[in-house]
């Protein structure tokens, strides 16, 4: 696995010492970020009691060498709408944010550090597997 976007979910398991996704982000060349994840980060931060602290740990994170932010450009709404689309013609939708953070995800070729099982239903996307079970 050269190239992993870390999802909501995988960066809260990092910072409880997962030691599997310690892993995947020891193994990755190229660390994407996007800013979908930031904008739910930044969100839990503000709603929590320890925001300070959780801003100076994602800074940190953030300026590690291999770790790059990804903003939303004119491809990544392409892609957006290729998932939108078919998940809803599906009848399978999942949660706006995560279908954006998905479409960074297909766009890079990285696959996702998530623990959120409903990607799984994203056409085309790369699962890097959280679970023992998802091996």
């Amino acid at each position: 696995m050269k190239k992993i976007l870390v999802d909501t979910s995988g960066y809260t398991r990092l910072l409880a010492g997962d030691t599997v996704v310690l892993d995947a982000l020891a193994d990755a060349e190229i660390v994407y970020l996007s800013v979908f994840v930031l904008g739910e980060l930044y969100a839990g931060f503000r709603g929590g009691t320890r925001e300070t602290e959780n801003r100076k740990q994602l800074r940190n994170f953030m300026e590690r060498g291999s770790v790059h932010i990804l903003p939303a450009s004119e491809q990544t709404a392409e892609v957006f709408g290729a998932l939108h689309h078919h998940l809803k013609k599906a009848g399978t939708p999942i949660p706006m944010n995560d279908l954006w953070i998905a479409a960074h995800a297909v766009e890079t070729g990285a696959f996702v550090v998530t623990y959120d099982e409903h990607f799984a239903r994203v056409p085309g996307l790369l699962l890097w597997p959280a679970h023992p079970t998802q091996t």
